[in-house]
C-alpha cells in the first residue's frame, strides 16, 4: 500500500501580519510627510497713486514683512512733505481720519531710505503706545528689518515738536522734529536695531506715510 501524502499549505503567523501591517502603515506615514507645495507668491501690494520714495522692488521686499492682516490691503498716502508740506503737525492732522497701521517711509538728504511700521496711526499722545508689530526698517542698500525684541514696549510716542519710535538708554530708534527736516536714529533695546541712516543725525529729503487698510 503506497503512503498517503500530505499536502501542506503554509498560512501567515498573527506575527508576520503586525509586521505586513507595520510597513503598511509607515508606508502611509512616508506618504503623509510628503513635503507640501510651495506657499504661493505674496499678493502684490495695490498703490492708491505712485510713491516718490520707494520703487517697486522695495514695495515688494517690505511687504513680505508686514503683519498678514493687511496684505491685500491697498495703501493710501495719507501725507507726503512734497504734498503737505514739512509739519509734523500737519501729518497728526492727516492722520486724525484713519484708524489703520501705517508705513513710514521716507529719503534723506544722503540717499538712504528707511523708516517704521506703525500698528496704529500716528497721534499725539502721552505715553508710548502700539503693539509688538510695529517694526523698524532700513535699505542699507540691501532690506534690513528690525523686529520687537519684547524687551519694553516704547513703540511710538507723538509730542507737538517730535515723533519717536523705539527707546531705551535715552536713545530713540528713530525720532522726527517739528518740522519733519531733521531727524535722528541710535540703537534701541525696543528693537535691537543699527542706525537706521548712514549717520545718527541726518536730515529728510522727502517722507511718506502709507495708511494700510
Amino acid at each position: 500500500m503506497k503512503g498517503i501524502r500530505w499536502r501542506y499549505t503554509r498560512l501567515p503567523s498573527q506575527v508576520e501580519d503586525a509586521v505586513s501591517g507595520k510597513e503598511s502603515e509607515g508606508e502611509e506615514e512616508e506618504a503623509a510627510a510628503a513635503p507640501a507645495p510651495p506657499p504661493e507668491d505674496p499678493v502684490e501690494p495695490q498703490l492708491a497713486e505712485a510713491s516718490q520714495v520707494l520703487g517697486a522692488l522695495e514695495i515688494r521686499q517690505l511687504s513680505l514683512h508686514l503683519p498678514s492682516r493687511v496684505i491685500g490691503h491697498p495703501w493710501h498716502l495719507a501725507f507726503s512733505t512734497s504734498r503737505d508740506g514739512f509739519s509734523l503737525r500737519s501729518l497728526y492732522r492727516q492722520m486724525e481720519s484713519c484708524s489703520g497701521p501705517v508705513l513710514l517711509v521716507l529719503r534723506d538728504q544722503d540717499g538712504q531710505i528707511f523708516g517704521a511700521f506703525s500698528s496704529s496711526a500716528l497721534r499725539l499722545s502721552k505715553g508710548f503706545y502700539g503693539t509688538g508689530e510695529t517694526f523698524l526698517f532700513s535699505f542699507s542698500p540691501q532690506l534690513k528689518v528690525f523686529k520687537w525684541t519684547g524687551h519694553n514696549s516704547f513703540f511710538v510716542k507723538g509730542d507737538l515738536d517730535s515723533l519717536m519710535m523705539g527707546s531705551g538708554s535715552g536713545q530713540f530708534g528713530l525720532w522726527l522734529d517739528g518740522d519733519l527736516y531733521h531727524g535722528g536714529s541710535h540703537p534701541c533695546a525696543t528693537f535691537n536695531n543699527e542706525v537706521l541712516a548712514r549717520q545718527e543725525q541726518f536730515c529728510i529729503k522727502e517722507l511718506e506715510a502709507w495708511v494700510l487698510s
